[in-house]
């Protein structure tokens, strides 16, 4: 079964009955067979996906961002060892930049 993703694919359609439906459509079974038999024949064909090359892309650079850590332990101990021993020095300008970066990034 293919699903179409910008719209409503086939077997999508709500087709659950209002109680009003039911007591008047009580009578009439037959298109409501006629439905299920469609549904089923399309899921009996098998389903496939395929994705666009830019989801490709995605799923690569997924994978490379996946072999690095999420952490560099080895700068955290760096500094780490710089606080405690009083010897880490911060660049008031460059964290002013940032900050401005950041203020600029979020409130335009």
């Amino acid at each position: 079964m293919s699903v179409d993703l910008n719209g409503i694919g086939p077997g999508q359609v709500n087709t659950q009955r209002t109680t009003a439906d039911k007591s008047s459509g009580a009578q009439n079974t037959q298109p409501a067979s006629n439905e299920q038999a469609k549904t089923q024949a399309q899921g009996a064909r098998g389903e496939n996906v395929s994705l666009s090359n830019q989801a490709k892309n995605l799923k690569q650079l997924e994978q490379k961002l996946g072999d690095y850590p999420e952490m560099d332990d080895d700068r955290i101990e760096q500094i780490r060892s710089a606080l405690e021993n009083g010897t880490y020095k911060i660049d008031a300008e460059k964290l002013a930049q940032k900050m401005l970066e950041m203020d600029e990034s979020i409130f335009g």
